[in-house]
């Protein structure tokens, strides 16, 4: 009978993106008051709007008068998941702040919407990792998993198969979406957003970027170049992994690139950590707790013992 091999999927790859989702989500709560969070708007009504699965969220539990305590309770669920400690008891609380968050704040962007999805499938490889903090490697040296544990892992899997696929289907999507709009097709998108004042560039990087994109390759470049990442990301699972190693600085660099000019900083953690689950190996373990570790010294030389026949001659 054929066999075959599922790779343990508590690792710290898969805890380094539980972590970038932790920190956009508190983020927005932590630099956000609660009258900024919660307000009209316009033709929907006042947030959070408890209507429907909305009502499940934390900010539709309390009175108006506490939603400040409970977004310090919610970014207290955050620093304990974002930390990696004991990721069996701190996925499902994070899950839920995240659909809170999702579901309650009135202008929520995509970065909250990934951010849900993610930490719910994040979920469900969590609750069965038996480690103290998903920092630590998986020891090698357990041999095969129980039969339970096979099952567990099997379905942690299979959810980071999902997540792959989710942000292969994203990114195929935000690629495609553009093509129809003249600006992106002629590639003078860019100059449109580096200048718009609600999105655009901030004061002390429009210069730069406005030599940029006066130039008719500089514009172009910065509009098409996108495209081109999207759908090669969107390709990522059919590429050698080799290709794939390549492609993550590139992802990461430019969801940064938008944080840094639209200021969309939970956007770019999530994507980053969308980036991480798509293209690193299932299962990847990089020890990461190395980088906290101190190098051991190097052990000293015994003292040579001195040859009586080549001594130095007293007289």
């Amino acid at each position: 009978m054929r066999s075959y091999t599922v790779p343990v999927p508590w690792a710290a790859g898969y805890g380094l993106a539980r972590t970038l989702l932790a920190l956009g989500t508190l983020g927005t709560l932590v630099f956000s008051d609660a009258s900024t969070l919660f307000r009209e708007v316009s033709t929907v009504g006042r947030y959070p709007l408890c209507q429907g699965v909305n009502s499940g969220g934390a900010f539709c539990l309390v009175p108006e008068g506490h939603y400040d305590a409970m977004r310090w309770a919610c970014c207290l669920v955050l620093v304990a998941a974002a930390s990696g400690w004991r990721p069996r008891l701190t996925a499902v609380p994070h899950a839920y702040v995240a659909f809170s968050v999702f579901t309650g704040i009135a202008i929520p962007d995509g970065g909250d919407q990934i951010t849900w999805i993610l930490t719910l499938l994040i979920a469900l490889v969590a609750v069965a990792d038996p480690r103290r903090w998903h920092w630590r490697p998986w020891p090698r040296q357990e041999g095969p998993l129980s039969r339970q544990r096979t099952r567990w892992a099997l379905l942690g899997v299979s959810a980071l198969v999902v997540a792959r696929i989710q942000m292969s289907v994203l990114y195929f999507q935000s690629c495609v979406a553009k093509l129809p709009h003249a600006e992106w097709a002629d590639g003078s998108a860019l100059y449109y957003w580096v200048n718009n004042y609600d999105f655009g560039a901030p004061y002390w990087l429009r210069p730069a970027l406005q030599a940029v994109v006066d130039h008719p390759l500089g514009v172009a470049a910065m509009t098409w170049g996108p495209l081109v990442l999207e759908i090669a990301l969107a390709g990522a699972l059919l590429l050698p992994q080799r290709v794939r190693w390549m492609l993550l600085p590139a992802g990461v660099l430019f969801h940064l690139g938008i944080a840094v000019v639209m200021g969309l900083w939970s956007f770019a953690l999530a994507m980053c950590a969308g980036l991480l689950l798509l293209l690193a190996p299932l299962g990847h373990d990089p020890d990461l707790t190395r980088l906290l570790r101190r190098p051991p010294r190097a052990a000293a030389a015994p003292p040579k013992k001195e040859d009586p026949l080549e001594a130095p001659a007293l007289i």
